[in-house]
């Protein structure tokens, strides 16, 4: 065994085991149909638990949705959303009034801090054709001190996120890494929402992306700061990490204080990294509420009944965007991002 491997294990059914600062991932893989006129699938619901849709009839799943797929409005507080769509498309609106549809390579930066209720739907937009939706969700703690701070979003969009290519020994491209967040060599990513942890440079968060093509190798750069915790999560192929093979589906936490080879194997090999300093502080968790203690629990439970964390100004529980709108996000203060496709 590589004495760069610290601890291996299986991944089952999700979610995916975090590591402090992290809370939770899950890997969304779905395989719809073509859409219909609501942009739900084009097929029939019938034999699936409506509301409850996750067992993947047929490769795909409705979730808490029951015209269009995803996860109609629910709250969330003191954490923070990382949502990376690398195919398909994500249509948000939340309780502050903003809105966006992103997807394809695009990222969505959410602090729920004091309070958010927001709507996260995938449209089925190609109606004559299938629409295969796949997204990691990433749940980020905030520290005691920041869990009422306001509910903000930062798009990274995938025309702005910086990638690594990974060239072998005559100059051809094996790989890439995707970098989120976290420096890579000279690749800074856009910055994370103000109040997040990874602002914190000495925190050392890193969300990381790789896929190597067979056979390929690269030598992942120690982390910079002390304490930091690396967990690896093999989700396509087999890894070798510095000599020890590792297949999918696995997490591996590795070394952190010291530069790693990652290589594929005899096929392509795909990894999430999540690499952060612990915040060091009590979990208390309880559905889409994370704070310090139960006190902090029953708090926002109270909060959320008072307030409804600012009310839900749209239509429908599940709204989406007409088929043809592009990527766009409209933020509570009014300013609007628009992209092309």
């Amino acid at each position: 065994m590589s004495d760069s491997v610290l601890q291996t294990v299986p991944l089952g059914n999700p979610p995916w085991p975090t590591i402090d600062p992290f809370l939770f991932c899950v890997h969304h893989v779905d395989n719809y149909p073509a859409g219909n006129d609501q942009l739900g699938p084009a097929a029939s619901l019938a034999g699936r638990d409506i509301g409850q849709d996750f067992a993947g009839v047929d490769g795909w799943r409705m979730y808490h949705g029951s015209v269009v797929p995803g996860f109609p409005q629910h709250p969330h507080r003191g954490f923070e959303t990382v949502t990376l769509a690398r195919r398909g498309f994500i249509d948000h609106s939340d309780s502050l009034g903003a809105t966006a549809r992103f997807g394809r390579g695009d990222v969505q930066w959410m602090t729920a801090g004091a309070g958010v209720v927001h709507s996260e739907m995938f449209p089925l937009i190609e109606h004559d054709q299938p629409n295969p939706v796949e997204l990691f969700q990433i749940w980020l703690n905030l520290p005691g001190a920041d869990k009422a701070v306001d509910p903000y979003f930062t798009m990274l969009w995938d025309e702005s996120i910086p990638r690594l290519e990974v060239n072998d020994e005559h100059g051809a491209a094996v790989g890439e890494i995707t970098v989120i967040a976290g420096a890579l060599d000279d690749l800074v990513p856009s910055p994370p929402p103000p109040n997040s942890w990874a602002a914190r440079s000495d925190a050392d968060v890193a969300i990381w992306l790789m896929h190597l093509d067979p056979s390929a190798s690269w030598p992942m750069p120690a982390a910079s700061g002390a304490g930091t915790v690396r967990t690896l999560y093999v989700f396509a192929g087999e890894a070798v990490i510095d000599g020890q093979s590792v297949a999918a589906p696995t997490a591996v936490v590795v070394r952190a204080d010291r530069s790693v080879t990652i290589a594929a194997a005899d096929r392509a090999v795909e990894c999430l990294l999540l690499q952060g300093r612990p915040i060091g502080e009590p979990v208390e968790q309880y559905g889409p509420f994370v704070m310090n203690d139960r006190a902090g629990i029953e708090q926002a439970f109270a909060d959320y009944r008072r307030t409804g964390f600012g009310g839900w100004p749209w239509p429908s529980d599940d709204p989406v965007h007409p088929r043809d709108a592009r990527r766009f996000a409209r933020h509570a203060d009014g300013r609007v991002e628009t992209r092309t496709g």
